[in-house]
Order: structure tokens, then sequence, then C-alpha cells
């Protein structure tokens, strides 16, 4: 069911107010997607999905709550992703090193729809292509979803002033889960200093898997305050 993307500003703020009093940045994006990917996977049952994010910065920590709304086989109807990280540079690569709680509320009873994962990135700008390696680990993951990996290699090109075109391929290997490889391609476009579009393909090579692993186009705007 759509939701206001008012309502996911004042959940994701509110849900992070506990520690933006000491924080020395705030920063707030909302936004809409056409519809809701995670790891690749289509996760709003292809329908249009509004969504918030803030993230109060302490030098180079941080702590953050992601909100958006999604649709899933096991009922949930809004993700929500909190997280705390570090964000240290050494040797000419910028690192991401974080912990996050990922929820899925409305999940059917019995499902187990809370999680931690543990998240890893390492930057670094080679010519004109800036790259990302991610590393994410989950002990014991979504529903019946135990032990699971997500490698996933980006790389961003800038086009234009205000135009950047990104690509990224990457790898799913879940103990009680399906495994696949992803990739995505697209670009994003700042129309103002706040306002940012982005339009992308994702896909997967296990459509025979269900729709969620399908192919699909993704128009998404964000306005970033």
């Amino acid at each position: 069911m759509f939701r206001s993307s008012a309502i996911y500003v004042v959940a994701a703020v509110g849900l992070a107010a506990p520690v933006t009093s000491q924080a020395q940045t705030l920063g707030v994006d909302v936004g809409v997607a056409s519809q809701y990917v995670g790891k690749g996977l289509g996760k709003s049952n292809q329908d249009v999905a509004p969504f918030a994010k803030a993230e109060a910065g302490f030098g180079e920590g941080y702590a953050s709550v992601f909100v958006s709304d999604a649709a899933g086989a096991q009922g949930y109807d809004m993700e929500i992703v909190s997280m705390v990280g570090w964000r240290p540079k050494a040797g000419g690569f910028s690192f991401d090193l974080g912990v996050m709680n990922r929820d899925l509320p409305g999940s059917r009873a019995g499902v187990d729809n809370n999680y931690w994962e543990y998240q890893a990135d390492a930057s670094r700008k080679l010519g004109p292509v800036a790259t990302r390696l991610r590393v994410n680990y989950s002990p014991d993951g979504f529903a019946a979803t135990k032990e699971a990996w997500w490698l996933e290699l980006q790389g961003t090109v800038a086009v234009a002033a205000k135009t950047k075109i990104s690509a990224a391929v990457a790898n799913r290997m879940a103990d009680g889960g399906v495994d696949y490889n992803a990739w995505n391609i697209g670009a994003k476009h700042k129309l103002t200093e706040a306002l940012a579009v982005d339009l992308r393909w994702y896909d997967t090579d296990r459509h025979s898997v269900g729709e969620p692993y399908e192919g699909r186009l993704v128009a998404a705007a964000t306005y970033s305050f």
C-alpha cells in the first residue's frame, strides 16, 4: 500500500532521534521509486515505493535509519534498516564498515523477520572510474535463510558535471535461500543541488525462481536536505 513520503521522513528521523542530539552533521533523504529493489531483487510487488533515510554523523562515525515501502509473499509491508558504522581512510582507500539491523514489519507469524548484517565497503578512484567493493554477511538471515553473503563490485563514471553512469555485478550465496548472480546499470542526474533522479536496469540469472528475480527498469527521485 502506498504511504506518503512524509510518513517515512517522520519515521526515519524519529527512529534516529536518540542519537541526533549529539551529532556533528545530520542529513535526510526522502524520495520515491517506481518499485523497491534490494540486493538485486524486486521487493515491493512492482508497486511504487516511497522511502526516506536519516543519517547522523560523528566525525568518521555515523548512525542511520532507512525506511521503505515493501511487499513480499511472507506478508511484510515495510523494510526498516538501522545502521551504525565507521568511515576511515587508509592507503588510498575509503572504507565504510558497518553493522545493520534489518526489520520487515507485517511478516506473518512464525517468520524470522528481524536479523543482523555486517557490511564492509572499500572504495578507490582508478583513473576516471570510482570503484567500490562491498562484502555483506548475515549469520542468520530472513525467514528460512541462515548464513548468507553478498559480494558486489561497482564502478561509476562522471559523464557530465551533474550526470554519472554506474554499473555493478554481484553474487548472492545463501544457506537455506537462493544463490544467484545480479547486475545493474543506470544513470543518476542531479536536477538541482538537492534533487536527483536515477534510471536503472536490474537483473539476475535466476528468472525461473519467480518475479522478484526477473529484470526490471526502476526510476527513482531523491530530495536531500
